[in-house]
């Protein structure tokens, strides 16, 4: 999976880094299970697992996820994996700005026009202000504004609050001083997974000619909790062009979902409402810091249009999966085609 133009120095750091922090019996037993799944010999997927991490930056969880152990070289080669997903990042985002996009309140600023949502910021807004924004959005997010993969949010309800003083500091203590009105989706989306905000991951790059182009879509689906996040239970599935998803739904540890859980709603007949929207939208927000060229947009679809959630500056990696898909490759060429590597 050699890619022209990029850095190989990038690649033996991502191998240093990756072997000091090599867990064998974690390893050992993600082979075993992917062996059995995948009806293949656990030593060689074993060995195939470290030659595909050392030669083809395929991390691990990449192998699983996106089932490298039923995949012949050439269709590997297709992959985005989270490595050279990193790297891309290193490669074409302005190391000098990509704090507006790490600070969520830094990011709010930047973006809140896009937001279509009240927020304020507990570290200038005291108790008196908190209770007001509360009364005027019963239920509200609280996040800490340095975090990933849904860590340091919370939902609230002005309801359960009798000390607005007391919790004013509380939420100052636990470093969630960003609040947020929730986010009301797609009554489509609310059908599908109630009771989440259940996002859409757009991935762009901003050309050397300023356009953007959309180069990956995913949509995740939530289980009730305050984010659709994995580690709330969240899944996702990839989607075609055109808003349709290709497949099944999947988690990071390979996971399937041909139905989301609560609903019985068949996931591979979801479509993205509201596109031309989102890609609207999307266009706008890409644009807004340009040095910044690839990155993972967060949008909610409501009722009334797309809404910006957040930007990832490491954009991450949502791919196809293909025992939820039976499609046979990934997005790379489309990748390669935007980036010009």
């Amino acid at each position: 999976m050699a890619s022209r133009g990029l850095s190989p120095l990038h690649r033996i750091q991502v191998l240093f880094e990756r072997a000091r922090g090599f867990d064998a019996a974690s390893v050992t037993e993600r082979a075993k299970e992917t062996a059995r799944t995948h009806g293949k010999s656990y030593p060689l997927v074993f060995a195939d697992m470290l030659w595909s991490a050392a030669r083809h930056r395929v991390g691990f969880n990449d192998y699983i996820e996106f089932d490298f152990a039923i995949l012949s070289r050439a269709e590997r080669a297709t992959w985005v994996t989270s490595p050279l997903a990193l790297e891309l990042s290193t490669r074409y985002d302005d190391p000098s700005q990509v704090h507006r996009f790490q600070d969520k309140i830094a990011f709010n600023k930047d973006f809140d026009r896009f937001l279509r949502r009240e927020w304020i910021d507990l570290q200038t807004a005291d108790a008196a202000e908190l209770e007001a924004f509360a009364r005027r959005h019963p239920v509200f997010i609280a996040k800490v504004p340095v975090s990933k993969s849904g860590a340091g949010v919370r939902r609230y309800r002005s309801e359960d609050v009798a000390d607005w003083a007391a919790f004013h500091a509380d939420l100052v203590e636990k470093g969630e001083v960003l609040i947020e009105d929730q986010i009301v989706q797609h009554p489509d989306l609310e059908a599908i997974a109630p009771g989440t905000a259940n996002t859409t991951r757009v991935t762009t790059f901003v050309t050397d000619d300023g356009r953007v182009e959309i180069i990956n879509m995913a949509q995740k689906f939530g289980r009730g909790q305050v984010s659709d996040q994995a580690s709330f239970g969240g899944f996702y599935t990839a989607l075609h062009e055109d808003g349709r998803a290709m497949g099944m739904g999947y988690n990071t540890s390979g996971a399937l979902f041909e139905t989301h859980p609560e609903t019985g709603y068949r996931i591979a007949d979801f479509r993205l409402p509201m596109l031309d929207e989102v890609t609207e939208l999307i266009t706008q927000v890409a644009l807004v810091i340009p040095e910044v060229r690839y990155v993972g947009w967060d949008i909610v679809v409501t009722a009334d249009g797309p809404v910006l959630v957040e930007g990832n500056w490491g954009a991450g990696v949502f791919e196809n999966k293909p025992t939820a898909s039976g499609i046979r490759h990934g997005h790379l060429p489309r990748y390669r085609a935007a980036m010009g590597f």
